[in-house]
């Protein structure tokens, strides 16, 4: 028997079971041929001695390490936070570790660029990578010889596959919602810029933009106009605070309205707590939609409406499309899309 302490080798249990080393660690690998009770008696040696199977070593041998890495701008955004926690989840459904990093906003030193650059194959089998709004990725930059799917409303040029919600279907969903409960004056909070409408009719990618242009759509088709006096600021931080400062922006610039799109959630309850500084009663005097349907948003005071983030369904989604690529998949890359649902609440009439 080893003595305490000492470190039990595969060696050890082949002699203590009476086998080859090739055939010990058959048995452990659950390969090769052989006997049942070949295989019970080094199992029952591996049980008395205490081995644990070298994972980095076998996972080596293997060219495999069974985890997948995400990587995210930041972690403090709620709705970044729960794809993480969705991610692993849905990982450890399939048996895999999922790693979890991030690169920051495209401000400092670590950027998305330089993650995909540095990316290490033998910490992970491929990577996620959820893009960040104000990061210009180019074609080289996904051009990678590693496993890669990427979320997020950034384009991808098809080199990659890309799972993501559909913004501007959804945006047109919020707006009509919004419309059907008897608004008639539309403010929106969370734009990166300064509402461009030629711009953002033509815009193909960024959650911001994206929304806009189907908010824009929207009104457009019921012979309405966004009105830019209307599209409060905040820049590409969706804080609470900055949705707090847009949203007295909109209130201040004195273009009555009695509906209000946040770009996101935590925009929202920024936004809320402006209203109802001001004394703007909601839902009776402007009626509130958000987006992401973060887990704050049902205890928001009165509970938001907003749009559902489908983060069940793109966790697995990715996982599964990388999964294939670390088996082998030659596939073209594609495009998963899902259309968010709306979650009703107190915020609307």
């Amino acid at each position: 028997m080893p003595r305490p302490n000492r470190v039990v080798t595969l060696q050890s249990v082949a002699e203590h079971a009476g086998v080859s080393l090739k055939t010990a660690s058959n048995a452990v690998n659950g390969t090769g041929r052989m006997g049942e009770d070949t295989r019970t008696k080094v199992l029952a040696a591996v049980e008395e001695l205490g081995y644990k199977v070298n994972v980095a070593a076998r996972n080596l041998t293997r060219g495999r390490t069974d985890a997948i890495a995400l990587a995210v701008p930041t972690l403090k955004a709620p709705y970044l936070a729960e794809l993480a926690e969705n991610v692993v989840e849905a990982a450890r459904a399939r048996g895999l570790t999922a790693y979890v990093t991030t690169f920051g906003e495209g401000f400092g030193p670590m950027t998305s660029r330089a993650y995909l650059e540095q990316f290490n194959v033998h910490f992970a089998d491929g990577l996620l990578l959820s893009m960040a709004e104000h990061e210009q990725l180019t074609p080289a930059d996904l051009d990678v010889d590693y496993p890669l799917v990427c979320l997020g409303s950034r384009d991808t040029f098809g080199l990659a596959d890309h799972v993501t919600t559909d913004d501007i279907a959804d945006a047109r969903a919020a707006t009509e919602y919004l419309l059907s409960r008897g608004c008639t004056s539309i403010a929106v909070v969370g734009a990166h810029h300064a509402y461009d409408p030629v711009k953002i009719s033509a815009a193909t990618e960024g959650n911001a933009e994206q929304r806009l242009r189907g908010i824009s759509e929207a009104l457009a088709s019921v012979g309405l106009q966004l009105d830019g006096r209307l599209v409060g600021v905040s820049g590409y931080v969706w804080s609470i605070s900055a949705g707090f400062r847009a949203a007295t922006a909109v209130i201040d610039s004195g273009i009555p309205f009695d509906g209000l799109i946040c770009l996101s959630d935590t925009i929202a309850i920024g936004a809320v707590f402006a209203l109802r500084e001001r004394g703007i009663r909601i839902p009776d005097d402007v009626q509130v939609m958000g987006f992401d349907n973060i887990a704050e948003s049902a205890y928001l005071v009165p509970p938001l409406t907003t749009m559902s983030s489908q983060l069940e369904w793109i966790a697995p989604t990715a996982i599964d499309l990388l999964s294939a690529r670390i088996d082998g998949s030659e596939a073209d890359p594609s495009l998963h899309l899902a259309v968010s649902d709306i979650v009703v609440r107190s915020t609307t009439r």
